[in-house]
């Protein structure tokens, strides 16, 4: 039986009279690829901040690995994001004055302690080797979102969040962004993937629908599918 790692119970977000999200319940098995869709003004990008604690729900509670994330105060919520989230966001969010590596090894600084060879391993894992000394603004919007993905891996993290990890790449960018991705899951990561793009969501097993913060319904996918 595939164990939970991801599970929200009687989930609310409030904000003054705004009810941004309205008792969400979910679940997500170890080594799914869930994508959560819905419209501008659905709840998605409240939920993934909440899941991935840079934010807090008014109501309900969060499990990740067993650990109910609501209980946490912010260093805590700082400590288990660095040890148990790799972030992967569709602005990039790279220091524009450090080198692609650089940018890794600061995750692994934040984490616990640097490792260069750590982070070139990651770098040649999303086909970057060659761009371990470029700063962002040297490389493609694709190599820069690969640097996020690679920022992502490099503490070997049990959950993936990517929020709109296509938003900004055309589409042999998109395509290339999409294989590293599955290949990820392919090695049994848990991924959880917010997007507005339907193409995308066909190559997730599960889509988890959200409508004005309501769940909604979901779909299942397998490989025939795509």
């Amino acid at each position: 039986m595939s164990t939970t790692v991801i599970e929200t119970k009687g989930l609310f977000k409030r904000f003054d009279q705004v009810t941004a999200l309205n008792n969400i319940n979910l679940k997500i098995k170890k080594g799914e690829f869930v994508a959560i869709m819905g419209a501008s003004g659905s709840g998605k990008t409240t939920l993934l901040n909440i899941l991935t604690c840079l934010d807090t729900s008014t109501e309900g509670s969060v499990l990740l690995n067993g650990v109910d994330t609501a209980e946490l105060d912010e260093e805590g919520r700082r400590v288990f994001r660095a040890n148990q989230i790799g972030l992967v966001f569709q602005q990039f969010h790279l220091i524009p004055f450090l080198s692609a590596l650089e940018n890794i090894m600061l995750a692994q600084h934040y984490h616990s302690i640097t490792d260069r060879n750590s982070a070139l391993k990651v770098l040649e894992q999303v086909g970057l080797g060659h761009r371990v000394d470029h700063l962002p603004n040297q490389l493609s919007g694709g190599e820069q979102q690969r640097v996020c993905i690679a920022r992502a891996l490099v503490n070997e993290c049990p959950l993936i969040f990517a929020d709109e990890p296509t938003g900004n790449l055309d589409e042999e960018n998109e395509q290339i962004v999409l294989a590293l991705l599955q290949e990820l899951h392919a090695q049994g990561r848990t991924i959880v993937m917010v997007t507005h793009n339907p193409e995308l969501g066909r190559y997730t097993d599960r889509i988890i629908r959200l409508q004005h913060g309501k769940y909604i319904g979901e779909e299942t996918h397998n490989e025939a599918d795509i």
